[in-house]
């Protein structure tokens, strides 16, 4: 069986971590919100998790989310991450973790949760089926991605100032995963009642640098592991900026830049 395609460098994206981690709590935003959203969909299930993981924990909005939307219901929870500088600086058990490589045993976990990571991940159905097996029967994921509509007017500007000054666009903006096709993930992965679900936020900006700051605070800096060969100059980059205030610019001057949040909910097969 061949491996699946190199898309990302995981080592760059762990040093961008790394880089972002004394500001995080600056721009966690988006991270908070799927953090809130997971642990709103723990309240109403009437059963608890022992022994549960965060996957990219970062700065720990979900722990934060989960006592305060479903106190009591997780018993231990370990907080992982790529980057150990996400998690340092707070108590409780912490984990310095690949979610390509997951270092748990079989059958060894009761809920396992992502918050904003497995978009970076080069083979999202593979570590789905890596979580699926160290659920214990009857376990549940619950995991939040980026999808497909995120940062489109971002992307559109750029091929459309490469195109105009470069005369052609390679790949700058990440490629995420269609959200339309989220469920099926889970299918693919062996999780039984998979339910895949789609929150798109717009957020906008009074200019294209603060949306650049803020995806750098974020981590969420492309790491495609094929860069693109010519570097961001600033005639491109103020074309750019120029044809996204064209193109999508509020009466009021600022700018939208959209986000889709795509969450998935699916269970290990047995024991429920």
């Amino acid at each position: 069986m061949s491996a699946p395609p190199r898309l990302f460098d995981r080592a760059l994206h762990r040093r961008r971590l790394d880089r972002a981690a004394p500001g995080y709590a600056d721009a966690d935003f988006l991270q908070r919100r799927a953090a809130q959203d997971i642990a709103e969909r723990l309240a109403p299930i009437l059963r608890s998790f022992p022994l549960a993981v965060d996957l990219s924990a970062r700065g720990g909005a979900f722990r934060e989310a989960l006592a305060l939307e479903a106190p009591g219901r997780v018993g231990t929870l370990i907080e992982a991450d790529l980057s150990h500088r996400m998690l340092a600086g707070r108590s409780g058990p912490r984990l310095v973790a690949d979610e390509e490589r997951l270092p748990f045993a079989d059958a060894s976990l009761d809920l396992i949760v992502s918050t904003l990571g497995l978009h970076w991940t080069n083979d999202v159905v593979g570590a789905l089926i890596q979580c699926r097996r160290a659920l214990k029967p009857g376990g549940l994921f619950i995991g939040a991605f980026l999808g497909g509509t995120t940062l489109t007017e971002l992307r559109q500007s750029l091929v459309a100032a490469e195109v105009e000054i470069l005369g052609g666009a390679g790949s700058r903006v990440s490629p995420f995963a269609d959200g339309r096709d989220a469920a099926g993930l889970l299918d693919r992965a062996g999780l039984k009642e998979p339910v895949g679900d789609v929150d798109t936020v717009t957020v906008t900006y009074a200019h294209l640098l603060k949306l650049f700051l803020d995806l750098r605070q974020m981590g969420e800096t492309s790491v495609l592991a094929d860069r693109h060969p010519k570097p961001l100059t600033r005639i491109l980059l103020a074309r750019t900026a120029e044809i996204y205030a064209e193109r999508f610019g509020l009466p009021d001057g600022r700018i939208p830049a959209t986000f889709e949040i795509v969450t998935l909910t699916g269970w290990a097969a047995g024991g429920q």
